[in-house]
């Protein structure tokens, strides 16, 4: 009795010495994970955005190299043509806009290859020195560079790798005293599985799923004297089944979870100045990690880290998955639309909202429609705002999947 009283002594004078050496900050309890390079995870075509900015594991189009670009080894079109636009911060500004253009190419039955550009557009801002000089605009932007090239390694699975190109050209012309920009490269790693149509009971059936892990790359500074900024690594798993009731009627459903590769931001406190327990207020001792892991670390040890670095554990660690629902009705492949909803928890970002959309095929060309209404308390840059898509099919039909 007396060793375990002892014992519990000792813990208690352990957890009391402890508090009196770490002051906690205040305003900790949400770590919301930031990156370098944001615009990389905004949906830019309106079909992934009308199905709740999802595209891992729907079936090909146009625009499947930001999602899952080894979908092109199943296109049934020999080449494509895929241009979108997304207005950004639309109800406050009218030339922030997000830009895609992609062409896809499927060289034979094994496989394909893709290039795209997505170009994030500041839009115009202007500076005057003085009342007297003439104002300088300048048009701050970033943009990826992107080529794929996806192979079939069976009949019903196929992987493929990506390679980005990236370019972030913020800084001010006659502000900074170096304004070039900031260059880096990221790699994405996918695999994408389309069984074969199926008979049931009451309709026939195929399912797909699909994995990525999408911008690999090293940390970047925009500044010289800047600290390094993680790009968005992030891993998305998906899965889908499309209910094909006839020639003219199918429902495709799909759901998909996201998480970044990327530290998660400790929990930082004062170390005391004295033994009589005075705190540091003022900011001049040195921070120091009070609970979680230092995020310090290079971009392939931050993807390993990031599983197991939150400071409140595996509860928090499910904090930071993302999920998204989505539903495509089509009607004799000319006509569809469009459901899907997104979630991310409160202490992550809080971004939560509903979108619908549209598409028609006229031809050749596909005209695809999206919109979004947030249901979060923090209003999304993209609320209330059309995005819209074209794609221009080129020997349709080439090939035959089924």
């Amino acid at each position: 009795m007396k060793n375990k009283l002892l014992i519990v002594l000792a813990i208690v004078f352990v957890l009391k010495l402890d508090a009196q050496e770490v002051t906690i900050l205040p305003d900790q309890d949400k770590r919301v994970i930031t990156t370098g390079l944001p615009f990389l995870m905004i949906a830019s075509d309106a079909r992934a955005a009308a199905m709740g900015d999802m595209g891992v594991a729907t079936s090909v189009d146009a625009f499947s190299q930001q999602w899952n670009s080894s979908k092109y080894a199943f296109s049934t079109t020999k080449s494509s043509i895929g241009v979108s636009y997304t207005p950004y911060l639309s109800r406050l500004v009218n030339d922030i806009f997000l830009g895609n253009v992609t062409y896809t190419n499927r060289l034979d039955d094994r496989s394909a290859f893709a290039v795209s550009l997505r170009y994030f557009s500041l839009g115009d801002i202007e500076f005057v020195d003085n009342g007297f000089d003439e104002p300088r605009i300048q048009r701050p932007s970033e943009l990826a560079l992107d080529a794929s090239y996806a192979l079939r390694l069976s009949e019903q699975f196929a992987m493929s790798v990506a390679m980005r190109y990236l370019r972030s050209d913020l800084r001010i012309q006659g502000v900074d005293g170096d304004a070039s920009a900031a260059n880096t490269f990221g790699v994405d790693i996918t695999g994408y599985y389309q069984g074969e149509e199926e008979a049931y009971a009451d309709f026939n059936g195929r399912w797909r799923m699909g994995f990525a892990i999408q911008n690999i790359g090293p940390r970047f500074k925009y500044d010289d004297g800047g600290l390094d900024n993680f790009q968005p690594t992030n891993l998305r798993l998906g899965g889908g089944f499309d209910f094909i009731f006839d020639n003219y009627n199918k429902i495709a459903v799909t759901a998909e979870v996201t998480k970044l590769l990327v530290p998660t931001p400790p929990v930082y406190g004062y170390v005391d100045l004295d033994d009589d327990g005075t705190r540091d207020t003022d900011g001049s001792e040195p921070l120091i990690i009070a609970e979680g892991k230092d995020p310090d670390v290079s971009f392939l040890s931050g993807i390993f880290q990031s599983f197991g670095d939150a400071p409140d554990g595996f509860s928090e660690e499910l904090k930071e998955f993302t999920w998204a629902l989505g539903a495509e009705y089509l009607y004799q492949d000319s006509f569809a639309f469009r459901a899907g909803y997104f979630n991310e928890s409160e202490d992550k970002g809080a971004r939560k909202f509903l979108a619908l959309g549209a598409g028609f095929k006229a031809n050749v060309v596909n005209i695809d429609l999206s919109y979004l209404f947030s249901a979060s308390k923090v209003q999304s840059p993209l609320e209330n705002t059309l995005r819209f898509s074209l794609t221009f099919n080129i020997g349709e039909d080439t090939y035959k999947e089924y």
